[in-house]
């Protein structure tokens, strides 16, 4: 399994990787046909943490926390007729690519992925700067997210 996105794609979620740094942004690809769409999602980690920061230890420089409501309009447009929801992203500032313990937690519903159809983007942003993306996917067999290679199209 390989995940392929446009450059386009791969341009918008590094944007909003780099506008959001030094917090970590988060978001959506959905397709219809042809077509791929970056759907922007309000990380919401720094405001929980704010208001209770027992509850939430960690702010939005080291988590994310999609704004829910965001979170289900992009499910519910990627269930209409003709579109699907192909995968969500998040940024690491100042950390490598990798598919954290935490977020394999965020992507589970209790013991199966929530979307085992969506992979899952993730990119590196050091010094504001894009320095790497990969891709994961659930692995059934493993019964984990692991990496899938990453195909930039044009």
């Amino acid at each position: 399994m390989k995940l392929g996105l446009r450059r386009s794609t791969i341009d918008e979620i590094d944007r909003h990787a780099r506008e959001t740094y030094p917090d970590e942004c988060c978001g959506a690809v959905v397709t219809a046909g042809d077509e791929e769409s970056v759907r922007r999602i309000t990380n919401v980690q720094g405001r929980l943490h704010a208001e209770d920061p027992q509850a939430h230890p960690r702010d939005a420089r080291t988590a994310y926390f999609m704004e829910p409501k965001e979170l289900y309009a992009v499910i519910r447009e990627g269930e209409e007729p003709g579109r699907a929801l192909r995968a969500f992203y998040h940024s690491h500032p100042e950390h490598d690519a990798y598919f954290s313990a935490e977020d394999q937690a965020r992507a589970m519903a209790w013991d199966e992925p929530a979307y085992p159809d969506a992979a899952w983007v993730v990119v590196s942003v050091r010094g504001g700067e894009v320095r790497d993306r990969r891709a994961y996917a659930w692995d059934a067999n493993e019964r984990r997210f692991a990496e899938i290679p990453l195909a930039i199209e044009s």
